[in-house]
């Protein structure tokens, strides 16, 4: 993912933050179709403050990528632009080969694309198991497919012991386990994962 040119959000300290471009690692080399996920140009202004600019960034099947910067970079604006959260000022946005920029966040998640966000996103008065299957029951599959899903996420995720616990109870590392378990129940082409791992134990990382 790369970012060219990009200014701070607000509360940066100075104007010189930007996103770095960084590659994390590779799951399987890029092939020759277009990109997955691709950004051109994009820009956010707020009450005449430039918080991004020109931002480009090119995902294909396959990869993870890793967006980087100091805090007020710019890197949550960019997520939100890209998840239909907050319309870009300028830029485009296509997402398996189709313009989704002006497209609502429930056409993009249609389409496959996943999302994470840095605040907590639990339904604290559900359990664990309740929380899974509410967003279950959105799922075209079929059943026995849905619990298949969810046990093998539980299992990953080390939420065996935790099914019947309120969510209001956990930890921070478990809530946050929670939402990553919820964020790839769905199974999407695409998930955008914003600081997936506050709070969680870096020896569970």
């Amino acid at each position: 993912m790369t970012a060219d040119n990009q200014n701070p959000d607000n509360g940066a300290e100075t104007p010189e933050e930007t996103v770095s471009e960084t590659t994390v690692s590779t799951i399987e080399p890029p092939g020759e179709q277009e990109p997955l996920l691709k950004g051109e140009g994009l820009t956010k202004s707020y009450t005449g403050r430039l918080v991004v600019h020109g931002v480009n960034f090119s995902v294909e099947q396959g990869k993870i990528i890793g967006l980087l910067g100091k805090n007020g970079a710019g890197k949550t604006t960019t997520f939100r632009m890209t998840i239909g959260m907050v319309n870009p000022d300028e830029g485009k946005i296509s997402f398996m080969g189709k313009d989704v920029t002006r497209f609502p966040m429930y056409r993009r998640a249609r389409l496959g694309m996943g999302y994470l966000s840095q605040e907590p996103s639990v339904f604290r008065g559900l359990t664990v198991e309740q929380n899974l299957n509410a967003i279950l029951e959105l799922s075209p599959m079929p059943t026995a497919d849905r619990i298949r899903k969810r046990d093998e996420l539980v299992e990953e995720f080390g939420l065996a012991k935790l099914l019947n616990s309120k969510a209001a109870v956990l930890s921070g590392g478990e809530k946050r386990r929670l939402e990553i378990a919820r964020a790839l129940i769905m199974e999407p082409r695409l998930i955008l994962l914003d600081e997936p791992f506050s709070g969680v134990d870096p020896i569970a990382v």
